[in-house]
């Protein structure tokens, strides 16, 4: 075998650190916290702080592989832990602030961290778990002595007093690409959260291939808004793609739900490109609706972590011309694995065909194998009609679950069964119709509650909509939509179930509507079927 030759440098964070610090020092990072207002500083800034943090974990005693722990929004120190903790060869864990305090608990200390850095407004969590995370050996409070709150913790310092005196020069050890960089715990919405660790090369490759131009299509001509949390699977990427291409960063701290909030970024500060949930982007364009404002510099949306209602692309693309891009991922995939962006040609199919391929997760990003397979293992062809589980292999995907109870998440070639039930078509885009768990079994045939949820969003007077199966004696299950309507909509059950004639299957129709005020959600803004269907396992359809 002849080898090329060619240089063997490691793929790491700090590589990308270095980079943006040397080719964008100027670039800006615009960010809102939770006690300061609005602070703007440059690379440059960030990356020296960046060190002085590194020198900060010297002092305190961290080694390489040691966890770090993070309960923070999305602002500029939570950034440079981002970088300062990885790039010393620790390892950076993000905790969703809105589990439960059980699971912040069994996570703390799963993760053995060792130090744990947190905004002001999460002390009160951390004084009910303190004297059950002992292996936490101080924690830091990400802001300055003069808006420290007070506190009962014990071993606690501001942010800027910690990294305060530190010089701003530090010597970045030689890491191995394959050393561990960050810790994500998934939702734990079926036992215990899972750890998703990954590495300085996953992390490194996942940012490239989010930054291709059938992906993100990110530049230093961009400015980008991550509304995803920073706690969310490392705010799917963006945090390191942004840098590795020069981009400015426009971070929403804790307002990332105000729609007001969204609106002053992103015409305040050019933004080109906004990422985030649904639940976001309809808090946003009911706001843009009531204000009768417009998103001039705004280019592109990226909708993930669960299905976009076709009301949401519409809105934005018809009202304001930005266009909406579908993207699927998990945890266990960095997260992206699909993205939605059209082949050439396919801007001239027909509007409703059009519409169609949008409505779908995309096609898969280079380094992201794809298969689905039906309960018997059989691999199900491409054909846009066959379904099945959703496999993923590639280098930014999980071989295995950090310090395990037990894992039979890969089968035995290696793929990572993800639960999701899928179609793929002809020309390589992927549809999920449902979690293994929430799709609806009906007289033996299968109903997709996104697709029927999607179809139920589409009526102006729904605000947000839900479906689940309910046990029925003749076939087996049907659907029930739980719904949110609108404020000031007086829709009713008979017009709503009218207007998903001609848009689903007539047998797919659900067999009731029920109102709410609100709908379950998981700690990182899924809906939480499980909840869901514990609220309503005593309902009977009506003919029962």
């Amino acid at each position: 075998m002849l080898n090329g030759l060619m240089m063997d440098s490691q793929l790491t964070i700090t590589s990308i650190m270095k980079f943006a610090d040397r080719v964008y020092s100027d670039s800006e990072i615009v960010s809102v916290t939770g006690t300061e207002g609005l602070h703007r500083y440059c690379y440059a800034d960030a990356f020296a702080r960046t060190r002085q943090l590194a020198n900060a974990l010297t002092a305190s005693g961290i080694k390489s592989g040691d966890r770090v722990a993070t309960l923070a929004w999305n602002d500029f120190r939570h950034l440079e832990l981002y970088y300062g903790v990885s790039c010393s060869g620790a390892v950076c864990h993000t905790i969703n602030p809105r589990l439960f305090p059980e699971q912040v608990e069994y996570i703390v200390n799963h993760a053995e961290d060792k130090l744990l850095f947190t905004d002001p407004m999460f002390l009160p969590l951390l004084e009910t778990l303190q004297d059950e995370i002992g292996c936490v050996r101080e924690i830091i409070v990400l802001t300055d002595d003069a808006h420290m709150p007070a506190s009962g913790l014990a071993n606690i310092q501001s942010y800027e007093s910690y990294i305060g005196g530190q010089p701003d020069q530090f010597e970045w050890p030689d890491l191995a690409e394959d050393t561990a960089s960050a810790l994500c715990y998934t939702s734990g919405t079926t036992g215990n959260p899972k750890g998703v660790l990954y590495s300085h090369r996953s992390t490194v490759l996942h940012a490239y291939g989010g930054a291709l131009p059938d992906s993100l299509n990110l530049s230093a001509r961009d400015a980008i808004l991550p509304v995803v949390p920073m706690f969310h699977v490392l705010g799917w990427g963006l945090p390191y793609a942004g840098p590795m291409v020069g981009a400015k960063l426009v971070l929403p701290g804790p307002k990332m739900g105000d729609g007001e909030t969204l609106c002053d970024l992103i015409n305040g500060e050019g933004v080109t490109l906004a990422a985030g949930v649904p639940t976001i982007w309809m808090a946003l364009l009911d706001y843009l609706e009531k204000t009768n404002q417009t998103l001039p510099a705004l280019d592109r949306v990226v909708v993930g972590g669960a299905a976009c209602p076709a009301s949401i692309m519409q809105g934005f693309r018809e009202r304001h011309g930005v266009d909406v891009l579908h993207a699927w991922g998990m945890t266990e995939t960095s997260p992206l694995g699909t993205m939605n962006t059209l082949k050439r040609g396919m801007e001239d199919l027909p509007e409703a065909e059009l519409a169609a391929v949008r409505g779908k997760q995309g096609r898969p990003v280079f380094g992201v194998d794809l298969k689905i397979v039906a309960p018997d293992g059989q691999e199900q062809p491409w054909d846009g009609k066959s379904v099945g589980e959703l496999k993923v292999r590639g280098p930014w995907v999980c071989s295995g679950y950090y310090k395990p109870d037990s894992d039979d998440s890969h089968d035995e070639e290696g793929w990572f069964g993800t639960g999701d039930v899928a179609s793929i078509d002809e020309r390589g885009f992927m549809q999920i119709t449902d979690r293994t768990k929430d799709v609806i079994k009906s007289g033996g045939e299968w109903i997709s509650s996104i697709d029927l949820e999607n179809a139920a969003m589409d009526h102006p007077g729904v605000a947000e909509a839900a479906v689940i199966g309910l046990p029925h004696p003749k076939w087996t299950e049907r659907p029930l939509l739980v719904v949110i309507r609108k404020e000031g909509k007086a829709v009713n059950a008979e017009e709503l179930l009218a207007s998903l004639d001609g848009k689903v299957a007539i047998w797919w129709i659900p067999d009731d509507v029920v109102f709410v005020d609100e709908l379950p959600h998981t700690a990182t803004g899924k809906l939480s079927k499980k909840d869901l269907r514990g609220q309503f396992k005593d309902y009977r359809f009506p003919e029962q």
